[in-house]
């Protein structure tokens, strides 16, 4: 059994019921867990959805766990039970299967009025596309964001699933319930919070559809000052094959970037003429390409010209500036990311590992006074994959969990 640190951050007295799932929903309880909330991870018996081991997935830290099977005579009451206890309740299926296991809005609503339910799906829970299964390649194509990115004679870049199932799902969901869980605080009513992929996506997208209106975006990719179109807002190879990123926009941070690449930047294209950023570009490249990344590292390292070595994920961790902040750490055996944000009064804190499922019936059953909490049922040994339904976020899911389920 985990022995579990006494609360911290903002969030100590908040409650959460999380219906397990895969991708942003679990990643945003993991942002309220590391915030200080009481995150109890709802699981099935079976093989973990994701097919990896639990105790090596981050997005399960600073949560508990039990064991629910929803589609016994018992599991819905045991999950209303929870609701009746929580703050917030997160599910990810898609819609209408919290309705049909006896957990939906109205169910968890009715045991607790000042609940907060939060909606995790790719398309919503309405219109032409909602019932579909989806990926989040699929929602930012869908929502203008994949054909922004890339470069303007290739195709569109996949930025892995980081805009879509994160910045687009988890972090509006996050919002989403804390705004009204604020709204349930101060009035007793809890409300459906309906977070879709493809909706904050879509708003991310604020300030190109500004400038679109304004006529300083164009409708295509790898064209304008801030998609990869501008040569001083660009990554270049190096001679070893490594790439540095350069975002010089303003004039002053320009100047000095074109100096300490060696360049003279009176005699170079008028940086503001688009029709002249070809030249540009093939005159940083050439200058990138003399030297490895480590040399132009050291050039550019305490300076204002905003220039950066592309790290990857292992290079990141040993980075001078991120060690000094503590931004990564290892904790329970695992390089994680700390948390974020920070606060001066109410730190968050990783007070928990990934948790295993059905580690923690006896000991939630006890802190949030729940009967319904039956000893945990045994895991089913893990069986043979087979073909599901898709679900957004990860491959098919392995045989054993609710096929109906995806975003």
């Amino acid at each position: 059994m985990d022995l579990m640190s006494p609360p911290s951050g903002p969030l100590a007295d908040v409650r959460v019921v999380e219906l397990a799932g895969i991708g942003p929903g679990p990643f945003a309880t993991m942002l309220l867990g590391d915030l200080g909330a009481d995150v109890v991870r709802v699981d099935r018996p079976g093989t973990p959805a994701l097919g990896i081991d639990p105790a090596n997935d981050v997005t399960g830290r600073n949560k508990r766990s039990v064991l629910v099977d929803l589609k016994s005579p018992d599991g819905p009451a045991a999950v209303r039970a929870l609701a009746a206890r929580a703050d917030i309740l997160i599910e990810g299926y898609r819609p209408g299967v919290a309705e049909r296991l006896g957990v939906g809005p109205d169910a968890c609503l009715a045991a607790n009025p000042a609940l907060v339910y939060g909606r995790m799906t790719g398309w919503g829970q309405d219109g032409p596309l909602a019932s579909r299964a989806g990926h989040d390649i699929g929602y930012i194509a869908t929502a203008g964001v994949l054909g922004m990115i890339g470069p303007a004679d290739g195709p569109p870049a996949v930025p892995v699933n980081l805009l879509g199932d994160y910045a687009g799902g988890s972090l509006y969901l996050v919002a989403g319930v804390l705004a009204a869980l604020l709204n349930a605080r101060a009035t007793g009513e809890g409300q459906v919070v309906d977070a879709a992929i493809v909706d904050g996506a879509a708003h991310l997208t604020a300030v190109m559809r500004g400038m679109l209106s304004a006529g300083t975006w164009q409708d295509a990719r790898g064209r304008n000052l801030l998609d990869g179109g501008c040569p001083y807002y660009a990554v270049y190879r190096t001679a070893d094959g490594g790439w540095m990123a350069v975002g010089a926009l303003e004039p002053q941070f320009y100047a000095e970037f074109v100096t300490l690449l060696g360049l003279d930047g009176a005699t170079l294209p008028d940086r503001g003429d688009p029709s002249r950023w070809p030249e540009l570009r093939a005159l940083f490249a050439e200058r990138f390409a003399s030297a490895g990344r480590a040399r132009w590292t050291a050039v550019f390292e305490g300076t204002d010209a905003c220039v950066a070595p592309v790290l990857d994920l292992g290079e990141a961790t040993r980075h001078p500036h991120l060690a000094h902040r503590a931004t990564f750490t290892e904790a329970h055996g695992i390089v994680q990311p700390s948390v974020a944000p920070r606060f001066s009064a109410t730190p968050g804190a990783l007070r928990l590992p990934p948790a295993l499922p059905g580690r923690h019936q006896d000991e939630v059953a006890r802190d949030w006074l729940v009967d319904a909490l039956t000893p945990a049922p045994a895991r089913a040994p893990a069986p043979t994959p087979a073909p599901a339904t898709a679900s957004p976020t990860a491959p098919a899911p392995a045989a054993g969990a609710f096929v109906e389920e995806g975003h």
